[in-house]
């Protein structure tokens, strides 16, 4: 039995019940990622707010992304800076889309789903992935974790797609 995990207090908001559907043990599967992407570099989140998980649909991704990002577009995973040191920020990722891009990738959606959380923890830690160094170092960190939780590299071939 795995021990209790420190981000039993995170929110995690299910706006879309397809998500339910297609993971079972949901909430179990987020708190791992996010336990794992704090050993592997990412926010430490018993020293600070964890992140609340958005489970929701392409629509409202694609609302947000175009009145925060200018794109008028879903995406796959949004992350959200704290608005206040007592806010951990917010991860949201949109159902269609990460179902979508597992199912091209030959992947399972938990799979998936587990590197969208890490990689937006990540995002919280100040990882970004615009320059190609950056890139590298982030990417290098979401496939030790992923490993970690059992999974394969996402960014081989058959792997996630490019995010």
């Amino acid at each position: 039995m795995e021990p209790p995990s420190r981000h039993a207090g995170t929110d995690i908001i299910i706006e879309d019940a397809r998500w339910r559907a297609s993971v079972s043990d949901l909430e179990r599967t987020i708190r791992r990622a996010l336990t794992a992407s704090t050993r592997q570099g990412g926010p430490d989140f018993s020293q600070v707010p964890a992140p609340s998980i958005v489970l929701s649909a392409d629509r409202v991704v694609k609302r947000l992304n175009a009145r925060f990002r200018g794109r008028n577009k879903p995406t796959n995973v949004l992350t959200f800076e704290p608005l206040s040191p007592l806010h951990g920020g917010d991860i949201v990722l949109g159902f269609e889309t990460v179902t979508r891009e597992a199912q091209a990738a030959g992947r399972s959606v938990r799979a998936h789903l587990s590197h969208l959380v890490v990689h937006g923890a990540l995002h919280l830690a100040g990882y970004d992935h615009h320059h190609p160094g950056e890139a590298r170092e982030m990417e290098s960190v979401e496939t030790r974790t992923m490993r970690s939780l059992g999974f394969a590299d996402p960014w081989r071939q058959g792997g996630s797609v490019r995010i």
